[in-house]
């Protein structure tokens, strides 16, 4: 199985990136995701999943591990195939997939070119449990950058008090700037509330 490829981006379209890989081409079927991510870039690295069919042996490229985790997730939906699940990641992030699903939000999904709703719905029935444990053992992203346990523990504690996640977020987010090593999660919780 091939995980990732390392190496300079040859051929670059909306859907797919030919990386070349010390002499040897990896043609990579992207989401718009992973475009945007890449679009300023000559090299890299895309995570890979290797998709085989009957007909076919396609090779799927990831700018992060999280939407190829995400894409892994919704493939495993019986009736959402891998021309699907990336059409899915063209037309939202795959944290707003997640959020979503885990919410049961069918009108989001269907909003997605191929998505009707028996998918919307099989996919919440399928994936809110797993995606629902997954995000909570995850780490939280605050402005691109996985936070530490605390920062999580922190905002994990808020979101059970009933704010909202990206609230929560950016109140904790404040919060950081001004603790120490010494703080304790129930001081970082105090202030991230005074700071909503």
């Amino acid at each position: 199985m091939i995980a990732f490829v390392r190496g300079n981006f040859a051929v670059k379209t909306t859907t797919r990136v030919v990386v070349d890989v010390n002499g040897v081409g990896y043609d990579l079927q992207i989401s718009l995701n992973t475009f945007s991510a890449i679009s300023n870039k000559d090299s890299g690295l895309l995570f890979t999943y290797l998709h085989i069919t009957e007909n076919a042996h396609t090779l799927f490229g990831f700018a992060e591990l999280a939407e190829k985790e995400i894409f892994l997730q919704l493939i495993s939906v019986s009736g959402v195939g891998a021309s699907t699940a990336r059409m899915m990641l063209s037309g939202m992030r795959p944290d707003e997939i997640t959020r979503a699903i885990v919410q049961g939000n069918t009108r989001q999904l269907e909003s997605i070119k191929g998505i009707g709703k028996k998918s919307a719905e099989r996919l919440i029935v399928e994936l809110r449990d797993k995606l629902g444990k997954q995000s909570l053992e995850a780490p939280v992203m605050v402005g691109g950058v996985a936070v530490v346990s605390k920062d999580a523990d922190a905002v994990n504690a808020l979101i059970a008090l009933g704010i909202g996640r990206p609230m929560a977020e950016q109140a904790v987010k404040k919060t950081m700037i001004n603790v120490t090593t010494d703080t304790s999660l129930e001081e970082i919780i105090k202030q991230a509330l005074k700071n909503l």
